[in-house]
This record gives structure tokens, C-alpha cells and sequence, in this order.
């Protein structure tokens, strides 16, 4: 490389600008890590930063990590995934010798980070793919990497994979211990009385708890006036960000024609537009539908035939209701989504 070429990203005002708030982040993430605070728990807690994208935390695990506290690295293709991570969690959080910070590609949501002695951060990798590249770093933070690092690192790895492996005693002893934060208890509160219609007209109660699980029940579909619809910027996946397990939806039509087709659309628009910060994902035998058209097409999904559906970005809500609102548009009552102009969003969420 030219020593012209290796100036060529500052050559201009918002090049240079990029580079300076990268090295600023960097910088910070540094300092955090010297206070022995794990990477990918940093990541998670500036997860609204607009300028911490997937390449930018690329770039700042290699040098944070590899570069400056010169932590062991090991990188995989996953020959097979493990069916249990929860399992995976509670060995390492056991591993007080060192620290680790998982990266994981996946084939969905790009560069995921976790720190596994987290439960919640883990379980942010949804199901694991068989062939998709993980990556294991492991260190001490200021003190310096030694073969036991490695030989974590391998571990993470193999455990990713559902593989069995023997555990040196030497990664339980060490100062690199995980305080799991204690979850705050709720108040319990008192069920209040709700006012309800008994029979032969005489007032009755229940409790809130009650009423709630009527007020939840399917209810018609409205459809809502026109409104303009701002399209998102494409920013790739925010740290913290998260997938849903695989949910299921059984064909209950005879075919999975073009009205059910309609149907889905509009309902995944509805939720979308309720919660513009969450991606729903289709799946079909195994692959991912980029297109729902595409689904309709010679007939392939028949009665019987199973479609799957996660859910993925930050504060995931509404799962339930979207399956339940999805397993009526692949049946014959999918009609009540089609009311109204094409114009229209349903107000479904």
C-alpha cells in the first residue's frame, strides 16, 4: 500500500471525522476494560449509540481485545450447533480464571456479541447454524494471555457446537469473576375488582387479572386510515439486539394461495409499523423467505405444511398475538385481513 492510500480516509472533512469518533470509541472501550468490565457488556449498555455499528464493533474487538490487552483468539465454522445453551452459560460462568467475549455471524442479523457468563446475552444468538463462523476471545484484561486463554478459547467453541471436551480444573480459580446483577422483585399488588355483566343482569366481579385475558382475546380487525409510511434507514443490528426462537404456523387452508399470501403481508406491515425497531423472519424448509410471493408459487405450501417465524431486534413484543394473527391468515378465515384499500395499514397491534 502506498503511503498516499493510507491517508486517503482522512483526506476529506467526513472522513476524517469518522476516524476521529471511531478512535474516540475505542479509547473509551479501553478504559472500560481496564476497569475489568467484559467488552461485550459495554457494547450491550451504549446499544442506542448511533455510531456503533456492526463494522465499527468489528473493528474496535480486534483492536481492543487482540491489539491492546492481547487476548487469544480463536475462529470457527460451526460443524455442529449445540441444542442447548443455557448448559453452555452455566460452565463458563464458572470460568473465574479468564474472560470471554463470544462473536458470532449470523446469517440474519450480521456480527452479534456476548458475554457467555450472561444468560440473557447468549441467548441473544437464537438458534445456532451449522457452518456459520464463531469467534472466541479470551484474555485476563491488563494481565497478560497465557496457553490456558487458548485452550478456553477451543472450549467455547466445542461447547458452541454440542461437543463434549474435559475442562481444565485451572480456568475455575481466578480473579475474573462474573457478578450476575440481581433482578429487582415486583411488587405484588392486590387484584382490583372490575365491574362485569352476570347473568340475568346482576352485577358480578372478577379480578383484573381476569378481565385482562377477556380485553386479550382475538378481536375484529380494524382497518386504519391512510397514513404515510416512513421507510427505515438500514443500519444493520444494534448491539443487544436479539432473535426468537423458531415459531410455528400449520396451513390449515388447502392451499397457501394468494389470499393468505395478501393476508401475511398485511399483517407482518401491521406489527412493523407498530414496532419499527423489529424484523419478523420467514422461514420455509429450511430456507429463509426474502419474498412471501414466493411461497404461492406452484402450489408448494399445502395443507399440513409448516412455516416458521422469529422475531428479532430489542424489546421483542407481541410474539404471541403476531402468531396467533398469523395462524388465521394461513386458514380459511384469512378474509378478515383484506378488508379495506390496499392504502391502508391494519391496526392489529
Amino acid at each position: 500500500m502506498s503511503s498516499i492510500a493510507k491517508y486517503e480516509n482522512v483526506s476529506t472533512r467526513a472522513g476524517f471525522n469518522t476516524v476521529v469518533r471511531h478512535v474516540k470509541a475505542t479509547i473509551s472501550y479501553v478504559e472500560v476494560m481496564s476497569e475489568k468490565k467484559n467488552l461485550a457488556d459495554a457494547f450491550i449498555e451504549d446499544a442506542n449509540s448511533e455510531d456503533l455499528s456492526a463494522e465499527r464493533i468489528a473493528a474496535i474487538l480486534r483492536m481492543t481485545l487482540v491489539d491492546k490487552f492481547g487476548y487469544r483468539v480463536v475462529s470457527r465454522n460451526l460443524g455442529s450447533v449445540c441444542e442447548n445453551l443455557e448448559a453452555v452459560i452455566a460452565e463458563i460462568l464458572k470460568w473465574n480464571a479468564v474472560d470471554v467475549v463470544l462473536a458470532y455471524h449470523h446469517p440474519d442479523l450480521g456480527l452479534l456479541t456476548a458475554n457467555p457468563k450472561n444468560v440473557e446475552q447468549l441467548a441473544a444468538f437464537g438458534t445456532l447454524r451449522k457452518r456459520e463462523l464463531a469467534v472466541a476471545y479470551v484474555g485476563r484484561f491488563d494481565k497478560a494471555s497465557d496457553d490456558l486463554c487458548e485452550r478456553a478459547a477451543e472450549i467455547a467453541l466445542t461447547l458452541l457446537e454440542g461437543g463434549k471436551v474435559t475442562i481444565p480444573a485451572t480456568l475455575y480459580k481466578g480473579d475474573c469473576v462474573y457478578k450476575v446483577a440481581k433482578k429487582k422483585e415486583a411488587k405484588v399488588v392486590a387484584p382490583k375488582k372490575t365491574a362485569v355483566v352476570a347473568k340475568r343482569g346482576r352485577p358480578a366481579t372478577v379480578s383484573a387479572s381476569k378481565a385482562q385475558i377477556v380485553a386479550e382475546a382475538p378481536v375484529p380487525v380494524v382497518v386504519e386510515t391512510p397514513i404515510v409510511k416512513a421507510v427505515p434507514v438500514a443500519s444493520g443490528p444494534r448491539p443487544g439486539s436479539r432473535m426468537t426462537p423458531m415459531y410455528s404456523v400449520t396451513v390449515q387452508n388447502e392451499l397457501f394461495h394468494n389470499g393468505n399470501v395478501e393476508a401475511w403481508k398485511r399483517i407482518i406491515e401491521s406489527y412493523k409499523i407498530k414496532y419499527p425497531g423489529l424484523e419478523v423472519y420467514i422461514y420455509y424448509d429450511g430456507e429463509r423467505i426474502l419474498n412471501i410471493n414466493s411461497l404461492f408459487k406452484w402450489g408448494k405450501v399445502k395443507h399440513g405444511s409448516t412455516i416458521q417465524f422469529a422475531v428479532a431486534g430489542n424489546e421483542i413484543k407481541d410474539v404471541a398475538k403476531l402468531q396467533r394473527y398469523l395462524i388465521q391468515g394461513a386458514s380459511h378465515m384469512f378474509e378478515s385481513f383484506l378488508h379495506g384499500p390496499v392504502s391502508t395499514v391494519l391496526k392489529l397491534f
